[in-house]
């Protein structure tokens, strides 16, 4: 794909931009970041720019830019729902529940989920909180070791598997240094970079391909004009996305934590809203730049997989082909520092801290950057084993989906659900998707459809058969 000397520059390209961003994260870390909250929350004081940014850098990762584009290129159109059950579930979450989040988070200054879980559940909810987010955040940030290993792969021409160990390294000693402080202001870098990046590359491709009635032709010539119909695609695979990729945004704890840094609520709303469109038009376009990369330019030999490094090639001089790997590098490593984080705060906060005789901020600070190092080794083991992008995100988003989904949900919106049936509901959800994944889908059932369905009705039933030990309620705090 690119000859040596380009591969020389490419090499020279990717270490500076990996230097730069590690040189940002020893700068924060010296002078910004001091306290627990720091670490984990930002200190609790973002902006409305910074927000929007890392909100769309993190919402637009390396399944996003290199799957949904792959599975345009292969799929077609159809898999725009794919990015519609993001923007019905980002919809709901801005209308029904940051408010209710942010207040609750800002009253009980809460780090995570489990902040959450343990108030309306007991403590017991805290352990299975735990498990269904670092199953979940372990296999999205290996996803995202993947994606740069693929980028150095082709860029410097190192293996997958040496590719996946170096970006692991790199990754964790960045965000062991910075923290959530140094990943929120870096996404305000790669949230640019990458959102500027893929809305050139679209109106390019959309320029290069030509009309639609010539794509409709092309593709017709191969029987596969449903290609290009937003309706082609099996209403089981809808509702797939929709309960996994779209139920996830409810209970993703790097969102959360993204609500509670924000400076204050007014941030937070216009933060979050402003983050779903663009989102939603990043999304949608990534997968149609891949449908006419198939039909429009007519890449119908390329590699699936490698669609993204075909198109830029296609339609872009080399100097530009540079500017896209930058775009495609911050769009990966947006994603994954800030599951680190995600997963790391909850190691700390929810395994280490309660159980501290005495939670001084400097040791607590010290465990987190531990808890960075452990999450990361977990994300690695799950790259090297199951290096497949979007079904390695799939998969732990419906682990976290069946797991925490139901007990959060009605934990905030019902005074019924009582602590014995909120944590019973989170362990068998978890459980249950868990053996259903290991066993391969009985009966073809996606684990989410299974696990869901039985943790909603664990609790309901539970909560109606059980009595609320504490009677004490939190939820008039968030209305």
């Amino acid at each position: 794909m690119f000859n040596g000397q380009e591969r020389i520059i490419l090499s020279i390209v990717v270490i500076v931009y990996f230097v730069f961003l590690f040189g940002v994260s020893l700068y924060i870390n010296n002078r910004k970041i001091k306290t627990y909250d720091d670490y984990n929350v930002a200190g609790r004081s973002v902006s409305l720019i910074p927000l929007i940014l890392t909100f769309v850098g993190t919402a637009i990762g390396g399944a996003t830019l290199l799957g949904y584009m792959t599975n345009g290129f292969s799929l077609g159109m159809g898999q725009q729902w794919l990015n519609i059950g993001g923007l019905i579930a980002g919809v709901l979450m801005a209308s029904l529940l940051v408010k209710r989040i942010r207040l609750l988070g800002e009253k009980h200054n809460m780090v995570t989920i489990g902040d959450f879980t343990a108030l309306r559940y007991g403590e017991g909810a805290r352990i299975p909180t735990v498990i269904s987010i670092l199953v979940a955040y372990c296999a999205i940030t290996g996803m995202q070791f993947v994606a740069i290993a693929t980028i150095l792969n082709l860029t410097v021409g190192i293996n997958m598997t040496t590719g996946i160990v170096i970006s692991w390294i790199l990754l964790t000693l960045k965000t062991y240094f910075g923290g959530l402080k140094s990943v929120i202001w870096q996404d305000a870098i790669h949230g640019t970079i990458q959102t500027l990046g893929i809305f050139v590359l679209f109106f390019v491709v959309l320029f290069v391909a030509g009309d639609w009635t010539s794509m409709s032709q092309y593709a017709n010539s191969f029987g596969e004009s449903s290609n290009l119909s937003i309706l082609g695609i099996a209403p089981s695979e809808v509702f797939i996305y929709l309960f996994t990729i779209g139920a996830y945004q409810f209970v993703r704890q790097d969102l959360w934590q993204r609500f509670w840094a924000a400076k204050d609520l007014k941030t937070t709303m216009y933060g979050y809203w402003g983050s779903v469109a663009v989102g939603f038009l990043i999304g949608g376009f990534v997968i149609a730049i891949g449908v006419f990369g198939r039909y429009g330019l007519r890449l119908e030999n390329a590699e699936p997989t490698l669609i993204y490094y075909e198109v830029i090639s296609y339609v872009f001089n080399f100097p530009l082909v540079i500017i896209m790997i930058v775009a495609l590098l911050a769009t990966v490593i947006s994603c994954a520092d800030s599951f680190f984080m995600a997963g790391s705060s909850s190691i700390i906060n929810d395994i280490i801290k309660p159980r501290l005789r005495e939670a001084e901020d400097s040791k607590l600070l010290r465990y987190s950057r531990y808890s960075v190092i452990i999450v990361s080794v977990f994300a690695l083991v799950l790259a090297l084993y199951i290096p497949e992008l979007v079904n390695l995100w799939v998969t732990g988003t419906a682990m976290l989906v069946s797991g925490l989904l139901a007990p959060v949900m009605f934990g905030l919106f019902w005074k019924g659900a009582t602590r014995t049936a909120g944590v019973l509901s989170m362990w068998l959800g978890l459980i249950i998707a868990v053996i259903w994944q290991v066993t391969g889908h009985p009966f073809g059932l996606h684990p989410v459809f299974i696990g869901l369905p039985l943790s909603i009705l664990t609790l309901l039933i539970t909560s109606f058969i059980t009595k609320q030990n504490d009677e004490e309620n939190y939820l008039s705090e968030a209305k």
